[in-house]
């Protein structure tokens, strides 16, 4: 009776390592579509679609030996290599947080253009400089995590990115600088000895850590968003499209199910974006009729180095025929190349 109890709980041991032990690995699989105007909303807006414009997003988890294995078996699952997924220097949080970061300076990108296009002002303002993630051993070890907006060095305000820059370069090994930063809206100081940089290239006094300029924009009228959920630059060219809809009378869906990805630069122009297969099989699943991708360009020296690589636009067309789709595959090099697509089709 005991050697059966011992084999049984030898058993559940097994399995709990199998189901739930999580390796140096991630799976990335089709996700959805998920209509726009429920994330976006432009007050007193104008919209009344007869269609929808749809974000797409990709399913990622941190693989399991089961998931793994079962992965292995499946077509449209990837797996990928923790280093593919996240940075070496990241811990999870940090990976997160640089997540949302990306996800937030895409929204910034895509009011910007929106009213650029649509011939309305905005007002940009610098918060800060963003912290994306400490580096361990560094000087800020123990004192700042990712998240933090540093406002103030020595009492000076940072009003740019190079200002800190600058404001540290003048410091020595051993210097203490007093750091004023927002965390969790939350003012707080810290007086932080600088040490040399881990792993930098060359030897040099700093606040070891990697981070980014914090802006906002203020709009005219305002407009809300709700991503709280989601991460990543991939969907500034729909949040693009749909603040403009919601700014102009005319309805750009002409009743279409229109879907699309890729990372909207502030110079309106269409960034690529990783997954867009997946994305691609999810918009088909989800009834979508129109696709837009970006047409990036690969140059040859990324061609020589990656000889498998191809643009956004060339893996989606691919895979589309290969699920035998009816999808409309549209390339786009900017977001004027989708507004114009939309303006020439005739109403459904």
């Amino acid at each position: 009776m005991k050697k059966k109890i011992g084999l049984y709980a030898v058993f559940l041991v097994a399995l709990c390592f199998f189901m739930l032990y999580r390796l140096d690995a991630y799976i990335m699989k089709p996700g959805s579509a998920y209509d726009v105007s429920k994330f976006v909303t432009v007050a007193n807006n104008h919209s009344d679609e007869a269609g929808s414009m749809s974000l797409m997003t990709v399913a990622m988890q941190q693989a399991t030996p089961f998931s793994y294995l079962w992965a292995k078996t499946q077509k449209y699952e990837k797996i990928m290599d923790i280093k593919q997924v996240r940075n070496p220097l990241e811990d999870d949080e940090e990976y997160n947080v640089r997540q949302l970061k990306l996800m937030s300076d895409s929204q910034f990108n895509a009011k910007y253009v929106a009213f650029q296009r649509a011939g309305l002002e905005a007002k940009i303002h610098f918060n800060g400089v963003f912290v994306l993630n400490v580096l361990d051993g560094g000087a800020s070890d123990g004192f700042l995590k990712a998240g933090d907006e540093i406002t103030k060095v020595d009492g000076t305000e940072i009003t740019n990115q190079q200002m800190l820059v600058e404001l540290l370069s003048k410091k020595q090994l051993g210097d203490k600088v007093t750091i004023q930063f927002l965390r969790d809206k939350k003012e707080q100081q810290e007086t932080i000895a600088l040490k040399e940089i881990p792993q930098a290239e060359e030897k040099r006094a700093g606040l070891g850590i990697t981070y980014a300029e914090s802006k906002s924009i203020e709009t005219n009228p305002s407009v809300t968003m709700k991503t709280e959920d989601i991460g990543g630059p991939s969907a500034g060219l729909m949040f693009t499209l749909e603040i403009l809809n919601q700014l102009l009378d005319e309805d750009l869906t002409k009743g279409y199910a229109v879907a699309g990805t890729g990372e909207m630069l502030i110079d309106g122009s269409v960034g690529r974006i990783g997954g867009i297969d997946y994305k691609i099989i999810a918009a088909d699943r989800d009834g979508m009729e129109i696709f837009f991708a970006p047409d990036d360009e690969i140059s040859p020296e990324m061609k020589a180095k990656y000889p498998e690589l191809e643009s956004n636009y060339a893996t989606a067309v691919k895979t589309a025929k290969e699920i035998g789709t009816k999808m409309k595959i549209v390339p786009v090099k900017t977001v004027d190349d989708a507004i114009a697509y939309l303006k020439q089709l005739a109403p459904k």
